[in-house]
């Protein structure tokens, strides 16, 4: 049984996309017709955690859900072997298999703080492995048969590659081709993916038309960037995982750009855009941002985390960073662990690195502290009672 509020249904339509194809009227009129339609979003494991630019598309998935309709959670196994282009400037390294399935191990604990697998409409967990390792070479040649070079190389990132003289590889070529046959194998009626993935879904879109002669929607959702339109990552230091511990989360929140603020009560907090839009009056009034993003950073880690882990982040954050005080609690390394002693040692051994060479580096930055001392010696030795802080927010007590 499907739900057909108008309300709810505008609200899936408008809150966080940016395009609807092949328009809005469209998909807006087979929601309202109360047919349960099926729907996906692939993710490809590419790392073991899923991060908050998967949880957006999510949440939309879960819209979808709550009004009666059929998810599913595709996991892209096969062509997470091979690696999406899309803003890549040179070609990704290649995953085995195994490699694949142990990022994904945990993906589905990780998406159940957004998605229901259980009750009376479980999102349903799909492999494409399950249909592209199975197609042989005719079965290939076949489906692409109905693609065109000049189609696949509008791809503004296979374009400036061929500017720059860098290399285009077949498979890259192949990965909007099986993206595409995800949605054939699968008979969608529609996709839902962030806006960078437009190009690979229309793919499918348009091989739907072809092999079976139905309309595939397609529901593109913004993308949450900075003022100059980068996506947060690793090397930033500003990506949030969804396994990431609420301190760590809020703290990640915190250190985003006040332009970020107003997108991420958007497209990641539950916050009725009634709200959003009053937050948006005061942010021109010129109420300071800080004390906005402190309650979108305790939003966010309420929708995924829930309000006690919100409210214990927010503490934490108030007493560590603005009061500029170490926290009560802080994670503990023995001494007698530490075969050396040496502060490198400790970070490493610690997991507040992941490299000796990363370890030296942060020091030598300045970024790493002992009894609130901050050091820049390599040799440094640590001893039991000392507090080793790196960066505004972790802490390590050797005991």
């Amino acid at each position: 049984m499907t739900i057909t509020d108008t309300q709810k249904i505008q609200e899936l339509l408008d809150r966080g996309v940016e395009n609807i194809y092949p328009k809005k009227e469209f998909l807006e009129a087979r929601l309202k017709e109360g047919q349960q339609l099926t729907l996906y979003t692939g993710y490809d494991p590419t790392a073991p955690t899923l991060h908050i630019g998967h949880a957006i598309t999510m949440m939309k998935l879960r819209q979808f859900q709550d009004l009666g309709h059929k998810v599913i959670m595709l996991i892209g196994d096969f062509t997470g072997m091979i690696g999406d282009p899309t803003d890549k400037s040179s070609a990704r390294v290649q995953l085995t298999h195994e490699q694949v399935l142990e990022n994904c191990k945990n993906y589905q604990k990780q998406a159940s703080t957004i998605l229901n697998f259980e009750g009376e409409n479980p999102v349903e967990l799909k492999y494409n492995g399950q249909w592209l390792s199975k197609m042989n070479f005719a079965d290939i040649l076949n489906l692409t048969s109905h693609f065109t070079v000049d189609r696949l190389m509008e791809r503004d990132m296979f374009a400036k590659r061929k500017e720059e003289n860098k290399p285009i590889f077949l498979h890259e070529f192949m990965y909007p081709v099986m993206q595409a046959y995800d949605s054939v194998a699968m008979d969608v009626d529609g996709e839902v993916g962030g806006n960078d993935q437009t190009y690979n879904m229309l793919a499918g879109r348009d091989l739907m038309k072809d092999l079976k002669n139905k309309e595939k929607f397609v529901l593109t959702t913004k993308l949450l960037v900075d003022s100059s339109g980068k996506k947060m990552g690793k090397s930033e230091g500003n990506m949030i995982a969804l396994d990431d511990s609420p301190e760590d989360m809020f703290g990640k929140v915190m250190s985003w750009t006040d332009s970020m603020i107003l997108k991420g009560f958007e497209l990641c907090t539950k916050l009725p855009m009634d709200e959003v839009v009053q937050i948006e009056t005061d942010m021109k009034n010129g109420i300071n941002p800080r004390d906005i993003k402190l309650r979108l950073a305790g939003e966010i880690v309420k929708t995924f985390l829930g309000a006690n882990s919100a409210q214990k982040a927010q503490e934490y954050f108030v007493t560590t960073f603005s009061k500029k005080e170490q926290p009560d609690e802080m994670p503990e390394i023995e001494f007698k662990k530490l075969s050396r002693g040496f502060i490198i040692e400790l970070l490493v051994e610690s997991g507040v690195v992941n490299t000796t060479s990363e370890a030296r580096r942060v020091i030598r930055e300045g970024g790493v502290k002992i009894n609130n001392i901050r050091i820049d010696n390599i040799h440094v030795e640590i001893k039991p009672g000392d507090v080793v802080q790196k960066g505004s927010r972790w802490f390590v007590k050797v005991k």
